[in-house]
């Protein structure tokens, strides 16, 4: 876990080591990112190398100079080709852009340490560049082996040290936590969607920046400033703060850290939602301890293989063989549960009444044995249909319902039809898993939640079929699972409030 108490560092209280990352190809439009940053933190880099000519950083830093606010720390980066940056100039004129950086109001630079060890002995302080220097060093192919501390280097060359490194695996993005953990005047930076949780954590477990781009990602699995600052809270997390998250692969699409994350703030419980990309499970089961994970949740492709790892089960879980929510209770074990079948029943029963009702769920996964066994249980006639014939038999024999050939949609009638696959899902949007002619019923459910309107949706309804969204099915597993995690329950209107403006505004920007 973080360190306890730890000083302030060099870049002073924690909403300051947010630091915004300005880059633009034009100086009018770095000023404006510079403006915006300053609404959120007082700790800013500015990327010098993005800027598509020498005049483009003149005029930048000539603004600087005249409107450089008091109270703002700016740190100066003009990071080559070489070092993972856009700058193509030579070492000499690295140096002089950092020293104009220096004369515009920068008091902190951002050297690679490629460019330091050309330096004569190796050294920045007999060049007029910003009095203090961060030494970093970036690995865009694998995080390497690390020593047990990374300290500032005794003679002074550097005032701080920042290793980023990409993470392949959840145990990559821990080591560079451990690292900061043991480290004085240390930037750890987890890179890659896998490192992200760890990006978000960083600070708690004591790196003196997280970074955070204002609009253009600058490196791989950056967040905007915005999200780490407002939806992570990144700079408020302590030791204390409880970790939950998703587990799943993809899982960029997923707005549950905006539901959780929501819920968490309107009902003042010190806690934070992760999004964590796991391929492996075992890496990240390895993680939950060592991070401090009370509880997550399970998405596509884990529903079924978690099941191996749990300690104990909830007994409809456990028949299904699907779960979608963990709880870690204090021993450390590992209980399962299952939110999603309470989800279906839920929204589906708004329209529908189920007993007695001929259902054909399309998919076999985890989300439809899920769907299945719900609507089983409820008194519904399930049928399978899957691109996987095999998978829709044996799901059918366990559920006590038929599988459905994938030819029989032409012609089969059923009261609803439920798509349990995530054809359809941001960012693949505009297709859909089945077509118009194989549609002949009376409601369309859709699991798929983001877009809210999905191409299998408008196609219903261009038929003049009744749809059910995705988010209904979306808000009803998660607000149970905010209940489990808490014993509290959950702020629902604020939690859906959150997740329909996220998806409208996605909406009008497509």
């Amino acid at each position: 876990m973080g360190k306890l108490n730890q000083p302030e560092g060099p870049f002073g209280r924690a909403a300051n080591r947010i630091c915004a990352v300005t880059a633009a190809a034009s100086a009018v439009e770095m000023a404006w990112q510079i403006r915006s940053a300053l609404r959120e933190t007082r700790t800013i880099e500015l990327r010098l190398d993005w800027l598509r000519s020498d005049t483009e950083r003149t005029r930048l830093l000539n603004w600087l100079k005249r409107h450089k606010p008091r109270a703002a720390t700016f740190l100066a980066t003009c990071r080559s080709v070489a070092g993972g940056g856009k700058f193509r100039g030579d070492l000499q004129s690295e140096l002089y852009w950092l020293i104009r950086a220096r004369e515009a109001g920068c008091s902190w630079c951002d050297v690679e340490v490629e460019t330091m060890r050309r330096l004569p002995d190796q050294s920045m302080r007999e060049y007029a560049v910003p009095p203090k220097v961060l030494l970093s060093e970036h690995d865009f192919a694998r995080t390497p082996r690390l020593p047990k501390s990374v300290n500032p280097p005794a003679p002074g060359e550097a005032d701080a040290v920042k290793i980023a490194a990409q993470a392949r695996t959840i145990s990559d993005s821990l080591r560079l936590l451990r690292l900061a953990r043991r480290s004085r005047n240390f930037v750890a930076v987890p890179m890659g969607e896998v490192g992200l949780p760890a990006r978000i954590l960083a600070l708690r477990e004591g790196s003196a920046l997280a970074y955070a781009p204002v609009a253009i990602a600058t490196a791989p699995g950056q967040i905007s400033l915005s999200e780490l600052k407002n939806l992570y809270r990144a700079h408020l997390l302590t030791p204390k703060t409880a970790v939950y998250g998703v587990i799943g692969e993809p899982i960029g699409h997923s707005l549950s850290p905006l539901l959780h994350n929501t819920g968490f703030v309107a009902r003042h419980v010190d806690a934070v939602f992760l999004p964590f990309l796991v391929r492996d499970l075992g890496d990240f089961l390895k993680a939950v301890p060592e991070l401090g994970i009370r509880g997550f949740s399970v998405t596509i492709p884990h529903k079924q293989g978690i099941l191996k790892h749990l300690d104990a089960c909830e007994p409809i879980a456990a028949k299904m063989e699907a779960v979608n929510t963990v709880v870690v209770r204090r021993n450390g074990s590992l209980f399962g549960c299952n939110t999603d079948y309470l989800a279906v029943i839920r929204a589906l029963g708004r329209k529908l009444t189920i007993p007695g009702s001929r259902i054909l769920i399309f998919g076999a996964g985890g989300s439809a044995r899920s769907a299945a066994f719900a609507l089983a249980r409820a008194g519904a006639s399930a049928s399978i249909c899957s691109r996987r014939e095999a998978a829709a038999k044996s799901l059918a024999r366990a559920m006590g319902g038929e599988a459905v050939p994938r030819r029989a949609l032409r012609t089969e009638r059923f009261d609803a039809i439920l798509n349990a696959t995530p054809v359809g899902m941001h960012p693949k949007v505009g297709v859909s898993p089945l077509a118009a002619d194989e549609l002949h019923c009376r409601i369309v459910m859709d699991f798929v939640y983001r877009p809210l309107h999905t191409e299998l949706l408008r196609i219903a309804r261009k038929k003049g079929i009744a749809t059910i969204s995705g988010l209904e099915m979306f808000l009803a597993q998660g607000l149970a699972q905010w209940g489990l995690w808490t014993g509290r329950q959950p702020p629902e209107r604020s939690m859906r409030r959150a997740v329909m403006a996220a998806l409208r505004a996605e909406e009008k920007s497509r």
